[in-house]
């Protein structure tokens, strides 16, 4: 027991004869002093956010840069302005000459004017004629109803005379048969001398009489007979007479229609062709759709032929309202809504940018995002428009349309912790609360405010 007592007292002796480093005891406290920092830190807020990568545009597509197309194919007689030239709206860019040998008389105008005043009176002509052609049908017709008229007249004069005639006739018949039955009854008395020669002459003579007038009248029915035949024929000659003229006359009618509305086909055409040259003079001088900046010229020199629709130079607008186009991956855009505040660097400006930090970011420029696209633009990603913050500094007069961007859709706040956990196990970034849709909707709903570049 006494040994190791002893072998005790030795150990804390050689113990206490050693000292720890100086060195040591700073790095010591310098880790812990550290390792405290880091801990602290893992709970201070990070603002969450979504990264982008675009280029500068503008918000409105009237606004953007636009190709200046020739309307019609010809050959370069001018340039009337050079490249990086300011244009005003309504000015020429060049002068275009004529390579279609359809278009090559200078009087064209004039003859296709001719050929509309031609034409023009071919139809007044031809007006006059089909109203010539209904007056005569309307007079033929009217004379139909007076011919037919008197036709009908006749055939019922006719037919009273027949009837006149024939009772005519019924009585010279009875008084045939009067004078027959005295003749004959007078002829037996003679032959038998029971009277005069001179009393039957008489009756004789009565007999024969009567015989010519009733040949005389059966002559006289069957003639008036046959005059009401001929009066039905006239009338049914009457109706096909004139309705022969009638026919005659609307077949010329319908020539003539025929022909006028082919002659106001053609003068249509005619027409239509005289206002196509005329807009095909103005189409010579191409002219700036609006006032800008002539950027580049997409053909060169003089004499060189375009074809229709073919781009030959193109403008900046000279007053953009200026915006971002960034892209964004497809996991991201659920938790992105219009209203949302971005943050942006711009290529060719100095920034130091801290994306979960933006109060303390130096360089970059604040946004606000106004369209969400419905569906993919390229590689998988969706385009959103972000326009300048007008609570926040003014973007950079210098900037350029083209120029690349990063940006930074700014979310809620979270620890430093969760976000290096998020970031580690590859969540995408959360949401406490759900974009305002109807929010959102009142936002698409709405024109945005044309923004400037200050």
């Amino acid at each position: 027991m006494e040994n190791k007592a002893q072998y005790t007292e030795t150990e804390i002796y050689t113990l206490r004869t050693l000292k720890t480093p100086g060195t040591g005891r700073v790095l010591a406290r310098w880790l812990m002093g550290l390792s405290a920092v880091f801990i602290i830190l893992l709970f201070l807020p990070w603002q969450q956010n979504i990264r982008g990568t675009g280029k500068i545009t503008a918000f409105t597509p009237a606004n953007r840069p636009q190709s200046v197309e020739s309307a019609i194919a010809g050959r370069i007689a001018n340039w009337n302005i050079r490249e990086g030239q300011f244009v005003n709206e309504g000015d020429t860019i060049l002068t275009l000459s004529e390579i279609k040998d359809k278009y090559f008389d200078p009087d064209l105008l004039l003859r296709m004017r001719e050929q509309l005043e031609a034409k023009e009176q071919s139809i007044s002509s031809k007006t006059s004629k089909s109203e010539a052609l209904r007056s005569q049908i309307r007079a033929l017709n009217q004379a139909k109803n007076v011919k037919y008229k008197q036709a009908q007249n006749k055939l019922k004069q006719t037919r009273l005379k027949l009837t006149s005639d024939s009772v005519d006739f019924l009585a010279q018949e009875v008084r045939f048969q009067n004078f027959k039955n005295q003749y004959e009854r007078n002829k037996k008395l003679y032959e038998a001398g029971n009277t005069t020669l001179t009393k039957f002459q008489d009756k004789e003579s009565k007999y024969q009489e009567a015989r010519m007038k009733i040949v005389s009248s059966e002559n006289k029915y069957l003639q008036t007979k046959a005059e009401v035949i001929n009066a039905e024929v006239n009338l049914a000659g009457v109706q096909a007479e004139y309705q022969d003229k009638i026919n005659k006359a609307e077949s010329n009618l319908n020539a003539t229609l025929a022909d006028m509305f082919d002659s106001q086909a053609s003068l249509s055409k005619l027409r239509n062709e005289y206002s196509n040259m005329q807009i095909r003079n103005e189409q010579y001088q191409v002219l700036a759709p609006q006032s800008g900046y002539l950027v580049k010229a997409m053909r060169a020199g003089i004499g060189e032929t375009i074809k229709e629709g073919e781009a030959v130079a193109t403008i900046m607008p000279a007053d953009p309202d200026i915006a971002v186009e960034m892209y964004v991956q497809a996991m991201d855009v659920p938790l992105i809504s219009i209203g949302r505040k971005v943050r942006i660097e711009f290529d060719g400006w100095p920034a130091l940018q801290f994306s979960g930090w933006p109060s303390v970011s130096v360089g970059t420029f604040g946004g606000v995002v106004q369209v969400i696209d419905f569906v993919q633009s390229k590689q998988g990603k969706f385009r959103i428009l972000v326009t300048p913050d007008p609570d926040d500094d003014p973007w950079p007069a210098l900037l350029r349309f083209g120029s690349g961007t990063n940006g930074w859709v700014m979310l809620d706040s979270v620890p430093l912790w969760f976000e290096l956990w998020r970031q580690l196990n590859g969540f995408p970034p959360s949401l406490y609360m759900e974009p305002d849709e109807e929010k959102e909707k009142k936002s698409k709903s709405q024109v945005a405010p044309k923004l400037k570049v200050k």
